[in-house]
């Protein structure tokens, strides 16, 4: 798929969001990988073969005060 040189990382790669973008729909909340990776804004992900990434969110701010 990626014709980009050097080439991005695969889907099955652990750095997979590392690959270039190459349709945004920012108002829609997603982006279209070259590698076939859909990326959500929340940190989701939608892998090629319809495998699931949860998205990776830290705490919420109001439970890191002290």
């Amino acid at each position: 798929m990626c014709q980009h040189q050097p080439t991005c990382p695969s889907a099955d790669a652990t750095d997979r969001e590392a690959a270039r973008a190459i349709a945004c729909f920012r108002e829609q909340g997603w982006s279209l990988l070259c590698n076939g990776v859909i990326v959500f804004d929340d940190t989701g992900e939608l892998l090629p073969d319809g495998r699931c990434v949860a998205p990776r969110r830290g705490p919420a701010r109001h439970a890191l005060v002290a």
